[in-house]
């Protein structure tokens, strides 16, 4: 490397707090500035991330986030509680059944009315939700593939999740931002049918599976680009706060489904995949890949569960009242609460704090699983090719709705 013009910044000690350390006066004359996003389509969104390079070495990593920013906590305490469920939508907006189902839990803890809710309606949430896991997992499996050259895959995830796409809308009146999962119950029952669907859905996905892993999962071409690629060790995604599928592929059997057992979840028969390290080593890029893969398996088999259940001791009756339970005004008294579901892509959080007085909370945070994970993105990008950069954004599923929420 030429001596060059001496410059401040420090092996290992750049943070997104400090990018003004990233200037040019202060590089070598072989390193550079490149900067990705925060419009490329491999960012994932408006992210954009500032990287030094030496040659096509990547040195240090810094992302920039906040384009997308709305705003959610400060609009959650100026709102009423039933009327902050649009807004839980848009965080992360492919999988907004999942953040709804965590969010109502989360005010019916509060309000002591979680063990009341008829178990027709926690089967339907659980049924809906696991549906949306499945259109998320899609979406990450699919445009990672197209990230590094595989685009077959991602039209034939695409034209499989429309299926899914088409049940919510049935179930809900809305395409992505649902809406349907209220505190206290549903929007409204499921569509008479909707089980039989679902039913010939399930059918017709299980021999897709297969089709997906052999032309990606196990292709020569994304093994190679994959395997060995941003690996996450155990011990820095637990440190770093990493949850989910990317903590799972690092090989720590940890899902809140289980762990916490909310819902109907503990009634349910599902395994929780972990990283093996069978292509390269444990918590690479293929791993947490492989981990999303797998966990597709498991959410058909939770879907045929709460189908059982609904078309057998928990059938729709004439009475179905989606907010019996609940107050016109929702008013809890006054608490903090701490409650956390597992979403797709890790654990979604929400801390409330209500003042007894008030029907909005006094003060709503999200904790996102989204921005801690892509936390790591520095840690795990250093002394790789930029192109290995791509795959490792990629692997990481992150949306930005929910990290600049």
């Amino acid at each position: 490397m030429s001596k060059g013009i001496q410059y401040q910044y420090k092996e290992g000690n750049l943070s997104a707090s400090e990018p003004n350390k990233l200037k040019a006066e202060n590089l070598h004359s072989e390193e550079m500035i490149l900067n990705l996003g925060p419009q490329h389509p491999s960012t994932h969104g408006v992210l954009r991330l500032e990287v030094l390079m030496e040659g096509e070495i990547v040195k240090e990593v810094v992302p920039h986030i906040g384009y997308l920013h709305r705003c959610f906590e400060k609009h959650a305490e100026n709102l009423p509680y039933n009327q902050i469920i649009p807004f839980v939508d848009r965080l992360d907006y492919v999988a907004a059944m999942n953040n709804e189902h965590v969010y109502a839990m989360g005010v019916e803890r509060m309000l002591g009315i979680e063990e009341q809710i008829p178990k027709r309606v926690e089967y339907a949430r659980v049924l809906v939700a696991e549906l949306n896991r499945i259109a998320s997992h899609f979406i990450a499996i699919g445009t990672y593939g197209m990230d590094i050259g595989a685009f077959t895959p991602f039209f034939w995830i695409m034209r499989d999740r429309e299926h899914i796409m088409r049940l919510l809308e049935w179930a809900s009146g809305a395409r992505l931002l649902y809406n349907y999962i209220w505190i206290g119950g549903l929007f409204y029952d499921l569509p008479i049918g909707f089980e039989e669907k679902c039913e010939e859905f399930v059918r017709y996905i299980k021999p897709k599976f297969q089709e997906l892993e052999e032309i990606l999962i196990n292709n020569k071409i994304f093994i190679d680009r994959t395997a060995n690629v941003g690996v996450l060790p155990l011990d820095l995604a637990i440190n770093c706060g990493v949850t989910g599928p990317m903590l799972r592929a690092s090989g720590l059997r940890y899902d809140l489904r289980r762990v916490d057992g909310y819902s109907v979840y503990p009634a349910l028969d599902f395994e929780v995949p972990i990283g093996e390290g069978k292509m390269g080593k444990v918590g690479d890029c293929w791993d947490r890949t492989y981990v999303r893969y797998l966990e597709l398996h498991e959410s058909i088999k939770i879907i045929e569960q709460c189908l059982v259940q609904l078309k057998g001791d928990h059938k729709r009756t004439r009475d179905f009242d989606p907010q019996a339970l609940v107050p016109k005004k929702i008013r809890p008294k006054m608490q903090d609460l701490y409650v956390r579901g597992e979403i797709p892509k890790g654990e979604l959080g929400f801390f409330f704090r209500a003042d007894g007085r008030n029907d909005f909370p006094f003060r709503c945070k999200c904790r996102s699983c989204s921005f801690v994970n892509l936390s790591v993105l520095p840690e795990i990008s250093k002394g790789i090719l930029v192109a290995d950069l791509i795959a490792i954004i990629g692997s990481l599923d992150v949306v930005m709705g929910e990290v600049d929420r």
